[in-house]
């Protein structure tokens, strides 16, 4: 007996995906309708991003556009608790394809493990639908050509959710540099400082291995790539690297098998209790058995094989260049960015105790920068230096937003979800072209301190540096 086969877009339903309606709605997909017709939502992969941001916040906020009609896992445990924690009536698969072939959607949001979400976009933009892909796109030059190419025949759409450049003060930084307010850009520096909650939990998950996440210069610099592309307007072209792994895995001196069980607990700086979060225990623990997945693995163990301090250095078509690092064991949270130009210098940072009146828990901080608000401290600020050649350095102060991304997530959903575009639009709807050379940096980053070599960019994919 043939499956049947899942219902195309329906064009009367949605805008049309033609590159012409593309860029009148950007990447918005909405009802044509003059009755309401609820876009029907299918997502693969439930783990905490996928049932929070991309889950039950997403029903909170739109739930009167769209609707679940499945989710997918390979794990049964998962899925159960994700629809008891959405608050759902759907569907459940441990098979995607079979959830592909029989249910009807209209778009497919896609938050498994980072070195499979080809897999399932691919799938999807064969079937003609929309997809939203959790960054990073994907983690390989050949996984990444399979998307490139899996578009370019699809009548569907790609869409790579690259939400820091909705942020607020991200925004602020591009609206600047469009204004040429310092002249030409020549050159920025870009400094990136995980914390040792924040830093520590990567080489916890999966994430600690380059087959599942890429390592950080793809799972987590692909957000930082990307606001450097758009900020820069120009894309690629070399990739130097280094980077080490120092502090993590087989460096320490005793290692076991995760936190729960590890006789070294009260030696341990980094032990974490697991079971001090019910969401934790519901959504993992409870459903090891199934899978083998360990979230509260040890940070040590001799299997990690990513790096934990990483520099590059980055040249760009049109001459910029950028010099940008990112640390995993940092004693704070947060960043500095400044940009050069012709004519003068501006630059930003967060998170720098010395440059901080108050300061905030370094585990609350992750916490508030996940959760789906848009308000705006009113006690703090951002501060933003300009200092123009032969000339004084005036400082601007910016209402503080940190959750949601920077006040980013809001801003992106509700453009997925309802075609509303930012106040402010510089062109933040990320395309598959800007999703891969997000990527591409972070691939050929690592593939220059593997090889020990400048890496080009034209050399992994079929795409051309413009």
């Amino acid at each position: 007996m043939n499956n049947p086969q899942p219902t195309p877009i329906n064009r009367r339903r949605f805008i049309a995906t033609s590159s012409a309606a593309l860029a009148a709605s950007v990447v918005g997909v909405r009802a044509q309708s003059t009755n309401t017709v609820k876009l029907r939502v299918a997502m693969v992969g439930t783990g905490v991003r996928g049932t929070s941001m991309w889950g039950k916040s997403l029903l909170e906020d739109y739930g009167d556009a769209l609707e679940f009609v499945a989710l997918s896992d390979i794990n049964p445990g998962r899925l159960a608790y994700a629809k008891r924690y959405m608050g759902v009536d759907c569907k459940t698969f441990t098979n995607f394809d079979e959830m592909l072939a029989t249910v009807p959607m209209d778009i497919l949001i896609v938050t498994t493990v980072d070195s499979t979400h080809h897999e399932f976009i691919v799938k999807g933009l064969n079937q003609g639908l929309t997809v939203v892909t959790e960054k990073p796109m994907t983690t390989d030059e050949d996984k990444c050509q399979q998307i490139l190419d899996a578009e370019r025949r699809s009548q569907g759409k790609l869409i790579v959710a690259m939400n820091y450049r909705y942020g607020h003060l991200f925004t602020e930084l591009k609206k600047m540099l469009v204004e040429r307010q310092i002249g030409s850009l020549t050159s920025i520096d870009f400094h990136w400082y995980l914390n040792t909650y924040h830093g520590a939990s990567y080489f916890r998950r999966w994430h600690g291995l380059r087959e599942k996440g890429g390592t950080l210069l793809l799972h987590k610099s692909a957000h930082h790539f990307d606001l450097l592309n758009w900020f820069i307007d120009s894309e690629p072209v070399e990739v130097s690297a280094f980077g080490g792994l120092e502090h993590y895995g087989s460096a320490n001196a005793f290692r076991g098998e995760n936190c729960r069980s590890c006789p070294h607990k009260k030696k341990c700086k980094f032990y974490w209790d697991i079971t001090e979060s019910q969401r934790n225990v519901d959504l993992y623990v409870s459903n090891e058995k199934y899978d083998g997945y360990i979230r509260d693995n040890c940070l040590f163990r001799h299997e990690i094989d990513i790096f934990d301090k990483m520099a590059v250095q980055i040249k760009y078509a049109n001459n910029v260049q950028v010099s940008y690092s990112l640390t995993t064991y940092s004693p704070f949270e947060g960043f500095r960015i400044a940009f050069n130009g012709m004519d003068g210098r501006f630059e930003t940072w967060e998170g720098l105790p010395w440059m901080e009146q108050q300061q905030e828990d370094q585990a609350a901080l992750h916490a508030k920068e996940m959760a789906q608000t848009r308000e705006a401290s009113l006690d703090k600020y951002y501060e933003i230096i300009t200092s123009m050649n032969w000339g004084k350095s005036v400082v601007r102060k910016l209402p503080h937003v940190r959750s949601g991304h920077w006040g980013g997530d809001p801003i992106m959903k509700d453009q997925i979800f309802r075609g509303k575009k930012p106040e402010r639009d510089y062109g933040q709807a990320a395309t598959t072209r800007q999703g891969a050379m997000s990527v591409l940096i972070g691939i050929a980053a690592r593939k220059s301190i593997d090889e020990n070599r400048i890496v080009k960019i034209e050399e992994l994919t079929d795409l051309k540096p413009a």
